[in-house]
């Protein structure tokens, strides 16, 4: 079984930036896996974020967040950040690290049901 430990929520003002981070322990010796991060507001459907191919770096962004996040892993540490920069109030949501164990060459990385493993959520508020 696969843990996702995330930290780095909180409440930030519009404008500023946050760094989520989410390590990976237990089984991680899959032959290609990838993480990514997923968002989901009150009364909202769970929003692919970013997400990261293991293997290579090789990086995806949803429209809404790209050119403002960035997302990053530290493959020693198995360890993925998601730096959050420009912040708006839209997004605000509670943030899910996920782990994708057996990446195929055509990846739905932005699919939801892809993914394997799921951390717990950490919250990020971004006040006006």
């Amino acid at each position: 079984q696969v843990q996702l430990v995330e930290s780095g929520g909180g409440l930030v003002q519009a404008g500023g930036s946050l760094r989520l981070s989410c390590a990976a322990s237990g089984r991680t010796l899959f032959s290609t896996y990838a993480m990514g991060w997923f968002r989901q507001a009150p009364g909202k459907e769970r929003e692919f974020v970013a997400a990261i191919r293991w293997s290579d770096g090789s990086t995806y962004y949803g429209d809404s967040v790209k050119g403002r996040f960035t997302i990053s892993r530290d493959a020693a540490k198995n360890t993925v950040y998601l730096q959050m920069n420009s912040l708006k109030p839209e997004d605000t949501a509670i943030y899910y690290c996920a782990l994708d164990r057996a990446v195929k060459r055509t990846w739905s990385y932005s699919i939801r049901d892809e993914y394997d493993y799921w951390g717990q959520g950490t919250q990020v508020t971004v006040s006006s």
